[in-house]
């Protein structure tokens, strides 16, 4: 039941072969079964009942809220939630609680989804692999399935992978089976990195479709509420619901339509897919070119229109992002001084005093980096080489380097539909040769979120992607890799013209 949809368990739920109460059950069961992932900070197992219990006497009376009732689901802990405590994974708040939901949250428990928990992440979702918040590191939970562990013979208690950050835990919440979704954000690619790294869809809509309302601001003008799923269809249920305007959030613009469901039969015939020679970047692992280059060329035998274009801009895109990132984050981060609230210093020698000792013992290095803007604006405005950090990221290997050389790496292939506001999704396509997920990611033109997300779906019932089956114990799960497609690194199609005149930008022993 774990491993279900949302349409699937929303339809078992109202005929009967199920509860909300004991779905919820087993969510929560689920959550205290994967602690070692450490997807979550806070765990509102009493809430989660109570609202299931609600979602389960409407669905008795035949009278659902709609499909999300008696659906538990997951936060990002950077989204208030109404006496619920929102740490941003951060000492700064550890024991704040905030008053209101913020409204994508209000938005899923108007519909009777059941909140079964706030998610761990980067410290104020600073960060690519949540390996830097005050909970300590999120694990991947593909690091304890069958095929890495076989392949690699890795350790799961020393070998473990990234979940890829900032919203890590939410990732990990979705594909270790303990909800059906989960809220990440994303700003520049906080989403969709973690998404793809947990072979997951991960959607950061159009900027303005979704209300910001109540998420603790990084960069205002790029941040985003992100939507992490197992599928396609679920991912375009949740934004149905989501999206739209708020009048707390002067930045939300109407819907384009209230359609959430996806056509089954997407003809690809009429869309012309784009693919930018910039992004063919050293660095990107053969795998990863190859998976590009298996899409590319389903979409040329369906009849898309497939070709290389050039997006010139890339490579200040990076520059003009960092220098927006430390601004606003600048800004962002003066709120937390210990007057109104969040943690206070003891320090009371001078209110100067008090401020830099309540910012020192509440902010960690990463923070107080970010906002030391001016300190750190000239090393910000050189663009380092395009690399990937690819699949088999371990722990070990990414703590190696430091927060900022992470993030600019993983950045500078998703923070461009940020600075755009453009719709971006990731969707996983296969599994590496060390078993691990590779995402494809497609941006789309503005306010096409349903658009983009129909063309997703046409690549995922395409490409077989399989998924984690076992419900019981991670570190004894297992993948049914039975419709898994092989992966052969030297079967890039030669039949692609897009890829064709790229081929200078692909390592030779790829072709």
């Amino acid at each position: 039941m774990l491993g279900l949809t949302i349409k699937q368990v929303s339809l078992a739920l109202r005929e009967g072969r199920i509860s909300a109460t004991e779905l919820c059950r087993r969510c929560l069961n689920r959550i205290k079964k994967t602690q070692h992932l450490n997807a979550y900070i806070t765990v509102t197992e009493e809430l989660a009942l109570k609202q299931a219990q609600e979602a389960e006497t409407r669905l008795l009376q035949g009278a659902p809220k709609g499909p999300l009732d008696g659906i538990p689901f997951a936060v990002k802990d950077n989204f208030c939630t109404e006496n619920i405590r929102t740490t941003c994974a951060s000492r700064m708040l550890r024991d704040y609680s905030p008053p209101y939901n913020a409204t994508v949250v209000q938005k899923l428990i108007d519909q009777g989804a059941v909140l079964v928990g706030k998610t761990n992440l980067d410290e104020f979702a600073m960060g690519s692999g949540s390996t830097d918040g005050a909970w300590g590191p999120v694990r991947n939970p593909w690091s304890y399935a069958a095929p890495y562990r076989e392949q690699t013979g890795a350790s799961p208690d020393s070998d473990w992978v990234i979940t890829g950050g900032s919203s890590g835990g939410s990732a990990a919440a979705v594909a270790s089976l303990s909800s059906y979704l989960a809220l990440g954000s994303d700003t520049g690619g906080s989403t969709r990195n973690p998404g793809a790294l947990c072979g997951l869809v991960a959607l950061k809509p159009t900027y303005g479709l979704l209300s910001r309302h109540g998420l603790i601001p990084l960069v205002n003008s790029m941040d985003a509420p992100g939507i992490l799923t197992r599928s396609v269809s679920d991912a375009a249920v949740v934004l149905g619901i989501l999206q739209g305007l708020d009048i707390r959030d002067s930045t939300t613009i109407p819907p384009p339509s209230s359609l959430a469901e996806l056509p089954e039969d997407f003809d690809v015939k009429n869309i012309c897919v784009g693919i930018p020679k910039e992004y063919h970047a050293p660095g990107l692992s053969e795998e990863t070119l190859a998976q590009w280059s298996r899409v590319a060329d389903m979409f040329e035998r369906a009849g898309a229109k497939v070709e290389q274009v050039s997006l010139p801009h890339t490579q200040y895109s990076i520059v003009c992002y960092h220098v927006l990132c430390h601004a606003e984050v600048a800004s962002n981060m003066a709120r937390f001084d210990g007057l109104e609230y969040g943690h206070r210093s003891e320090v009371n020698s001078s209110t100067e005093a008090m401020y830099a000792s309540t910012r020192h013992e509440g902010f960690n290095d990463v923070v107080r980096g970010q906002d030391s803007f001016w300190e750190l604006l000239p090393a910000s405005t050189e663009l380092p080489a395009l690399l990937s950090q690819g699949p088999e990221t371990r722990y070990s290997d990414f703590m190696q380097e430091d927060n900022r050389t992470r993030s600019t790496q993983e950045d500078v292939f998703t923070q461009p539909a940020n600075m755009a506001g453009l719709p971006a999704v990731s969707l996983p396509t296969a599994l590496s040769r060390r078993g691990l997920p590779i995402g494809l990611q497609l941006i789309g033109p503005a306010v096409q979120d349903m658009k983009l997300l129909s063309v997703a779906q046409w690549i995922e019932q395409r490409v077989g992607f399989p998924s984690i089956s076992d419900h019981g114990d991670s570190r004894k799960s297992s993948i049914d890799t039975r419709s898994c497609p092989p992966y052969h690194p030297h079967s890039i199609p030669s039949t692609c013209p897009a890829l064709s005149r790229a081929c200078h930008l692909i390592p030779k022993d790829v072709l």
